[in-house]
C-alpha cells in the first residue's frame, strides 16, 4: 500500500480546495476580508433555497411548485453566465495597478496551467496532452471559452423545450403539449426517430468512463430499450409498416434487466477492488466503479421512461456533462455551491418528466415493466424509481463529480496518486494565506 505524508498547511489547502474556504471568492465574486464573504451566486442559491422552502406554506405555491423551480433554474443559468463572462472577459488591469491585483492574476494563470497538466490524465483520453495551438485544431483555450459561454444559453434552451414536452401543475395541465402530439398515431414515425436519436446520445454521453465490457452491455441494453418500446407499440422499426402485433414486451424488458445487473455488478466489483488496491490504482478504480453504477442506473431509467420522455433523459445527461466540464470545474465552484445546483436541477427535472404534487400524475404502468403480473415489491420499487428518476440521477452524478474532484485535488499533493503512476510530474508553489506558501505536486 502506497503512503504519503501531508503537512498541516497542505491539508488545510486541500480541504479549502474541496469544500471551499471562508474567505474564497467563489464564482467570480469580489471582495476580501477575514470573515465569510458571499458572492452574488451564493446569495442567489441561499435566497432561492430558503424562499422555496417558505413558499411551501401556501397551497397555491405547492400546486404550481414547478413554476418556482423553473424560475429559479432560469435565474441560476443567468447568474452562471455572468460568472463565465467575468472569467473570460474580465477587465484588463493596467500595468501600474496594485501589486496585489497583479499577483492574483499570476496565481490564476498558474492555476490554469496546472489544470491543463492535470487534464492530461483526468480529462484527456489515454493521457494525451491538450492540442497545441500551432496545430490545425486551433487554440484549446479559445474553444473552451466559447463552449463555456454557450453552456448556460444551451441549458436554458433545453429547459424551455422540456417545459413544452409535459404540461404539469393544476392550471395548465389540461392543455395539449408535445407529449400528446408525439404519442398520437399520426406522428408515430416522428416519435420513433426522436426516441432512437435520444438513445444514441444517451450512449455517447454515458459510455466515456466505462470499461469496454460495460460499453458493450450499455449499447445492447439501449437496443433492448428500443425493442421493448417497439414491442408494446410505442415506436416502429424501419422495416415495420402499418399495423403491428402488440405484446407486453416482457422478454425485451428482461433482456435489458440482465445488462443493467451486469453493469451494476461490474461497477460494484471495481468499488470493492479499490478498497484493497494500492493508492495509485485505487483512485481510477473507484472513479470508474461509481460511474458504471451511475451508467447502470441510466440504462434502467431509459427502460422505465415512456418513449416521449427519452429526450428528458438525454437533456439531463447533456446538461450534466456540459456543466461539469465547462462550469463547475473551470469556475472553481466549491462543493456547497455544486451540491445546491444539483439539487435545483434535480427538482426541475422531476417536473420535466410530467410529475406534479398531485398523486394522480404518478405513472403506475412502470411498475409492470418486465412483469407478467403484479408483484408488490418490484412494482413499488420500479414505480418509485420511475417517478423520482430526475432527482436520483442528479444525486448520483453529484457523488461521481465530487469523488472525481477530490481525486484531482489529492493528486496535486502526492506523486503516489498520479494516474498512471510514476515519477512524472512537477512541484509548484501555491499560496495559502498571506505570505505563506506550500509546494504542490501536479501530475
Amino acid at each position: 500500500m502506497a503512503s504519503f505524508a501531508v503537512c498541516p498547511e497542505e491539508a488545510r489547502t486541500l480541504i479549502e480546495m474541496t469544500l471551499g474556504s471562508p474567505s474564497s471568492q467563489s464564482g467570480g465574486g469580489g471582495g476580501g476580508g477575514g470573515g465569510w464573504s458571499l458572492s452574488e451566486l451564493d446569495i442567489l442559491l441561499l435566497a432561492g433555497t430558503v424562499g422555496h422552502t417558505l413558499s411551501l406554506a401556501a397551497s397555491s405555491f405547492v400546486e404550481e411548485e414547478h413554476q418556482t423551480w423553473y424560475f429559479l433554474l432560469n435565474t441560476l443559468c443567468l447568474a452562471v453566465f455572468q460568472d463565465v463572462c467575468r472569467k473570460y472577459f474580465r477587465e484588463q488591469r493596467r500595468p501600474g495597478a496594485i501589486g496585489e491585483n497583479r499577483d492574483h492574476q499570476e496565481v490564476e494563470e498558474e492555476e490554469e496551467e496546472e489544470e491543463e497538466e492535470e487534464e492530461r490524465f483526468f480529462l484527456s483520453p489515454k493521457g494525451r496532452r491538450p492540442s497545441d495551438p500551432s496545430q490545425p485544431g486551433g487554440d484549446p483555450r479559445s474553444r473552451e471559452k466559447w463552449l463555456a459561454l454557450a453552456t448556460p444559453p444551451l441549458t436554458l434552451a433545453c429547459c424551455r423545450l422540456l417545459r413544452t414536452l409535459n404540461q404539469t401543475g393544476v392550471q395548465w395541465a389540461h392543455l395539449p403539449d408535445m407529449g400528446h402530439w408525439l404519442n398520437s398515431s399520426e406522428h408515430r414515425a416522428v416519435l420513433s426517430l426522436l426516441a432512437a436519436l435520444s438513445l444514441v446520445l444517451v450512449y455517447f454521453l454515458t459510455q466515456r468512463r466505462c470499461s469496454w465490457v460495460s460499453r458493450i452491455a450499455l449499447a445492447l441494453g439501449l437496443v433492448g430499450v428500443y425493442s421493448y418500446r417497439a414491442a408494446v407499440g410505442n415506436v416502429w422499426f424501419p422495416w415495420q409498416h402499418g399495423s403491428q402485433s402488440v405484446s407486453k414486451g416482457t422478454v425485451e424488458a428482461r433482456f435489458v434487466y440482465v445488462f443493467v445487473l451486469g453493469i451494476l455488478f461490474s461497477g460494484s466489483k471495481d468499488l470493492l477492488r479499490s478498497q484493497i488496491a494500492a493508492a495509485a490504482a485505487a483512485a481510477p478504480l473507484k472513479r470508474r466503479g461509481l460511474w458504471e453504477i451511475y451508467s447502470g442506473l441510466v440504462l434502467l431509467v431509459a427502460l422505465l421512461f415512456r418513449a416521449h420522455n427519452l429526450p428528458v433523459l438525454c437533456c439531463c445527461l447533456l446538461v450534466q456533462s456540459l456543466m461539469a466540464r465547462f462550469i463547475w470545474r473551470k469556475l472553481h465552484y466549491d462543493a456547497a455551491q455544486t451540491t445546491i445546483m444539483h439539487y435545483w436541477f434535480g427538482q426541475a427535472f422531476f417536473y420535466f418528466q410530467g410529475n406534479s404534487n398531485n398523486i394522480g400524475t404518478v405513472d403506475v404502468s412502470v411498475g409492470f415493466v418486465g412483469l407478467e403480473s403484479y408483484v408488490e415489491g418490484p412494482a413499488i420499487f420500479l414505480t418509485a424509481l420511475g417517478t423520482y428518476a430526475g432527482p436520483l440521477l442528479w444525486a448520483c452524478h453529484l457523488v461521481c463529480y465530487l469523488n472525481s474532484e477530490s481525486l484531482r485535488s489529492m493528486a496535486t499533493y502526492s506523486p503516489a496518486l498520479c494516474s498512471p503512476p510514476g515519477p512524472r510530474g512537477r512541484l509548484t508553489t501555491a499560496p495559502i494565506s498571506g505570505a505563506q506558501t506550500t509546494q504542490r505536486w501536479v501530475c
